[in-house]
């Protein structure tokens, strides 16, 4: 299930629907726990549909820079990870409706759910999936940025605040989130050679590191555009600098430590983010 890159999936949705109950007070926590759920559910779908697409057109070997997960490493057959596959798409359903109906959502919201279930599963799953042309730094953008951190908020209350104070989060959060992707994908470049074209194979190492450092800067710097006395935030940034340190430094396995800081990184400074904007003296 690949649980260290939860935070991920949580970080959007958790700071829309925070600042969603900070400014308009509306929503509970019965709101917040299923929207949690249904992102994480989400999340896990995403990773096992992306274990098996990987392992089914040879990515996934012996030879992959990254952890070997249960596929690769004899614990799981095809037939059980299908099984694992379909028993998360009933719970993105289950807990995605939960959701809906706890909170009198509009029905289109589950058109929605079903679009992101879409996504989960066909990044490297599927006759043509979307991660092996290198659009899933597009996907990857709209998913974990726009639609975590504006659905959450909406999920709560009701409408969309297009202001700086929810639009610079997520557009923040959207371009960390492709970061993940991206430092995912300069460490599996060798393994990934022949099979699918990411962007790091497209543009080249170096570059990659590049577009990976643009990625951060301007993520975090989205999180400071608000007209406030961001204190809080401050404790984030030299993790971030660390793990740009480590991109730098290193290459293949090496890069594969840069990943769960960068998530955790990213958790953090969104939450903070939220009580931030609600506590400062300047809202």
């Amino acid at each position: 299930m690949r649980l260290r890159t939860l935070p991920l999936s949580l970080a959007g949705v958790v700071c829309g629907a925070l600042l969603s109950m900070f400014f308009r007070a509306d929503g509970n926590t019965l709101e917040l726990l299923l929207v949690a759920l249904t992102a994480c559910s989400l999340q896990i779908l995403s990773n096992l549909s992306n274990e098996m697409g990987d392992y089914l057109s040879g990515v996934d070997s012996e030879s992959r820079e990254g952890p070997n997960y249960g596929m690769t490493a004899g614990g799981l057959t095809v037939k059980q990870m299908w099984h694992a596959i379909n028993a998360m798409v009933v719970a993105c359903c289950v807990f995605g409706l939960a959701m809906v109906l706890v909170s009198g959502s509009p029905w289109w919201v589950l058109l929605l759910g079903a679009a992101a279930i879409w996504a989960a599963t066909h990044y490297t799953l599927g006759k043509n999936p979307y991660g092996y042309i290198g659009l899933g730094d597009l996907f990857v953008f709209i998913f974990f940025g726009l639609v975590s951190v504006l659905g959450g908020y909406f999920i709560l209350a009701h409408t969309i605040d297009f202001t700086l104070w929810l639009m610079a989060p997520a557009v923040g959060m959207g371009l960390l989130s492709v970061a993940v992707l991206n430092v995912n994908n300069i460490r599996d470049m060798e393994s990934d050679k022949g099979v699918r074209k990411t962007i790091p194979l497209r543009m080249g190492e170096r570059n990659a590191k590049l577009y990976q450092t643009l990625l951060v800067v301007l993520g975090v710097g989205c999180f400071y555009l608000a007209p406030l006395r961001p204190y809080l935030m401050f404790i984030t940034l030299p993790f971030f600098v660390w793990h740009l340190v480590i991109v730098w430094r290193g290459s293949g396995r090496k890069l594969d430590a840069a990943l769960p800081l960068l998530v955790l990184s990213t958790f953090a400074l969104a939450i903070l983010y939220s009580f931030n904007v609600a506590y400062s003296p300047l809202r």
